[in-house]
C-alpha cells in the first residue's frame, strides 16, 4: 500500500469516526480542543470508549495518608469513596463546598456519560496527589514499547555480526540504521564533538525515536499524540536541563555567574540574566514542541469539523458540498504532520545537543581588569 493510500485510509476513518462522535449525545457538540486534550479514557468511537484506571493518594485524619485505586472513574464513583468535582459534578451551579454532590447527581453523571471528564476528590479527607493513568501516558508507554521491541530486536541482529561485520540486511535495519547514523553525524558530532559524541549520544537517540513515534501515534485512527502534553515535553525538556548543567564545564559555570571581558558593573547586569537563561533554554524546548504538536490536530480537526459547522448552518446539501474541500486540505495538512513529525524530532535533539555542547564546551579568556 502507497503512503497516498494510506493517508486516505485515515483521513476516511477519521472522517467516519467524528460524526458518530459528535452525535454521541443530542448536546455535545464538535470541540477540536477537546479532541486533542488529555483524558481518562481512550476514545474508540464508534465502538466504545474504554475507561482508565484512576489512582490517587488520600490522607485521612484517622487512617492517615492511603492509596486508592479503581478500575474506572465509574467504579470511583460508584465506590462512594469519591466524588466529581463541582465543576464537573452537573450542569447546575454548586456551593463552595466541595461534598455536596447526592447520588442522584452521580446517577445522571454516569448515565450522560459525562463523569469520564471528571476530576474527582475524596469524599473524606484530603486529596495528596492524583496519579490517574491518562490517555496521553498510555501512548507515551506505548511508544516506548514499541521501541523497545524495535531496538531491541536490532540489537540482537548487530549482536550475531548483521550490521557489524556485514552490511545491514532488510529494510527495517537498513531505515533504523540510516536514522542513527544520521543522529549520530549530523546532530551529535557538530555540536558535540568527536570526543563527547559517542557519551551523549543514547539520550539523543531516545529522544529523538520516542518524539518521532509518539508524533507518529498521533496519526493513527484512535491514536493520541503524548508529545502534545505539555507535561511530557517538560519531562522530556527536563532531562536535556539536567544533562546540560551537570556535564556544564568550569567555562560554562564562569559564564553564568562571572561573565568574563565584560567591565565589573556589567558582569553584575549579565549574572541574573545567564541565570535565568538556564531555565529559559528548557522551558522553549518543552513549549515550542507541545505547540507545534497541538496546532497540528487543531488544524486538522478543525478542517474536518468544517463539515459539521456547514451543515448546522446551511443545511446538509451545503454540508456534503463542503466535504470535498475539506478532505482535500485534511489530507495536505496530514503530509505536512508526517513531516512536521519528523521535523519536531529533529529540532528537539539538534537543541539538546547544541545546549550540552555549549555547557561542555571549554574557552580561553583574558580576563579585563
Amino acid at each position: 500500500m502507497s503512503i497516498g493510500h494510506l493517508l486516505s485510509t485515515l483521513v476516511c476513518f477519521t472522517v467516519l469516526l467524528l460524526p458518530f462522535d459528535s452525535m454521541a449525545s443530542e448536546e455535545e457538540e464538535f470541540d477540536a480542543v477537546h479532541h486533542t486534550a488529555d483524558a481518562y479514557y481512550l476514545d474508540f468511537l464508534p465502538f466504545a470508549k474504554v475507561e482508565l484506571p484512576r489512582l490517587f493518594i488520600v490522607r485521612h485524619e484517622l487512617s492517615g495518608t492511603q492509596l486508592l485505586a479503581y478500575s474506572s472513574t465509574k467504579r470511583a464513583l460508584q465506590s462512594g469513596e469519591m466524588l466529581p468535582y463541582p465543576d464537573h459534578a452537573s450542569d447546575e451551579p454548586h456551593d463552595d463546598e466541595p461534598h455536596t454532590a447526592s447520588p442522584v447527581d452521580l446517577d445522571a453523571l454516569i448515565t450522560s456519560g459525562k463523569h469520564l471528564d471528571s476530576k474527582l476528590i475524596p469524599r473524606e479527607g484530603a486529596l495528596l496527589l492524583d496519579l490517574s493513568i491518562t490517555k496521553h501516558l498510555v501512548f507515551s508507554i506505548l511508544a516506548s514499547g514499541i521501541l523497545l521491541t524495535i531496538f531491541i530486536r536490532l540489537a540482537r541482529r548487530y549482536r550475531r555480526g548483521i550490521g557489524r561485520t556485514s552490511a545491514p540486511k532488510g529494510v527495517f535495519q537498513n531505515l533504523f540504521e540510516t536514522l542513527i547514523v544520521f543522529v549520530r553525524d549530523d546532530i551529535a558530532v557538530p555540536n558535540l564533538g568527536k570526543e563527547n559524541s559517542d557519551r551523549f549520544l543514547p539520550y539523543l537517540l531516545t529522544a529523538f525515536f520516542f518524539i518521532l513515534t509518539c508524533n507518529l501515534l498521533g496519526l493513527v485512527p484512535f491514536g493520541a499524540t503524548a508529545t502534545s502534553n505539555l507535561n511530557i515535553t517538560a519531562v522530556l525538556a527536563g532531562f536535556t536541563f539536567v544533562l546540560t548543567q551537570f556535564n556544564g564545564s568550569k567555562d560554562h559555570w564562569k559564564h553564568v555567574f562571572w561573565p568574563p571581558d565584560m567591565p565589573v558593573l556589567v558582569k553584575f547586569l549579565l549574572i541574573p540574566t545567564e541565570i535565568m537563561g538556564l531555565f529559559t533554554k528548557p522551558i522553549a524546548l518543552a513549549i515550542r514542541l507541545f505547540a507545534n504538536l497541538t496546532a497540528g490536530h487543531l488544524v486538522i480537526l478543525s478542517l474536518i469539523g468544517m463539515i459539521f459547522t456547514f451543515t448546522q448552518l446551511f443545511g446538509e446539501v451545503v454540508g456534503y458540498g463542503v466535504v470535498p474541500i475539506s478532505l482535500g486540505f485534511t489530507l495536505f495538512v496530514m503530509f505536512l504532520e508526517i513531516l512536521i513529525a519528523f521535523i519536531q524530532a529533529y529540532i528537539f535533539t539538534i537543541l539538546s545537543a547544541l545546549f550540552i555542547g555549549m555547557a561542555i564546551a571549554s574557552h580561553s579568556h583574558s580576563e579585563a581588569h
